[in-house]
């Protein structure tokens, strides 16, 4: 009963339907759908019986119709010595017919009764009694494709959650690898850290790349260059320039003044233009209050 997940959730019209179906065909005033756990029936769906969520599994009848070969029928329980004194029969509730299919899961497991119950004597005609055994295949099929959902939702969130730590170690090892960059300088090659860059300026078929006193000049690309900063430290705010997230200082109108770590106060402040096409992306970036 624990691997459908099924007890003391709220209606679903699909065991809604087959109770009211059942009602109908039986012509009786009251039919439920009855899980039967360790200490209670509960009723998953239910027409007739109003106030009644569940009785404690001695007092139901369902947890002997579970367990039959075939539709279990008590044509009248006052003269049934297994019923007479249940106080479901002798109380207001005044039970004195009572049909019930059994729930079979695939693997032969019972788990309670779809039934049909009224208050004076009858008996189930043959077409009837067929009725009952359809429909508590149907119910069934209903709580194995419920099954199945929330199978199939639990393992995609397990899936998603593996995704998303794959991603997350794939993007841890990417930045380490990227905390740094080598640029060709005059027939060498030197070692940035990616740290220490403030801001990319494009200068036409070259880069000026800004760290906190140097400038370096390289043959390249924004596009390329881009590719090689840490996607989650630097951010293209323009067609030209590329800035250091965390040397933002302030953003007035189109431009963020970036910490170029030059001089004084003053003149550590450069104002860098954004782009209309890259702020929202830009702000998206950043921690707004």
């Amino acid at each position: 009963m624990r691997n459908y997940q099924i007890l003391d959730t709220p209606p679903e019209k699909a065991f809604d339907d087959l109770v009211r179906l059942a009602a109908y065909i039986c012509g009786t005033p009251v039919s439920l759908v009855s899980l039967i756990d360790a200490d209670r029936q509960w009723f998953k769906a239910k027409t007739g019986f109003e106030g009644i969520e569940s009785t404690s599994r001695d007092l139901a009848f369902c947890q002997y119709a579970m367990l039959a070969a075939d539709v279990f029928e008590v044509e009248d329980t006052t003269k049934d010595p297994l019923f007479q004194n249940n106080p479901l029969v002798t109380s207001d509730t005044n039970i004195r017919f009572y049909a019930g299919a059994p729930l079979v899961t695939p693997e032969g497991q019972p788990l309670g009764t779809i039934c049909t119950l009224d208050t004076v004597p009858r008996r189930l005609s043959e077409q009837q009694r067929e009725a009952m055994r359809i429909l508590a295949r149907e119910v069934v099929s209903h709580l194995e494709l419920r099954r199945a959902r929330l199978q199939l939702e639990q393992e995609q969130q397990k899936l998603d959650g593996l995704l998303r730590m794959a991603n997350d170690a794939a993007e841890s090892m990417y930045l380490v690898s990227r905390a740094e960059i080598f640029i060709k300088q005059e027939h060498k090659l030197l070692r940035v850290r990616t740290e220490d860059i403030r801001y990319v300026e494009a200068l036409g078929d070259y880069v000026n790349i800004y760290t906190g006193r140097e400038r370096f000049t390289v043959y390249s690309t924004m596009k390329e260059l881009e590719g090689k900063l840490p996607v989650r430290e630097f951010a293209r705010v323009h067609r030209k320039y590329i800035v250091r997230l965390d040397r933002i200082v302030s953003i007035e109108a189109d431009a963020a003044l970036v910490d170029t770590g030059r001089g004084t106060e003053a003149a550590n402040l450069m104002p860098v233009p954004i782009g209309n096409s890259y702020k929202n992306a830009l702000l998206s970036r950043l921690n707004l209050v």
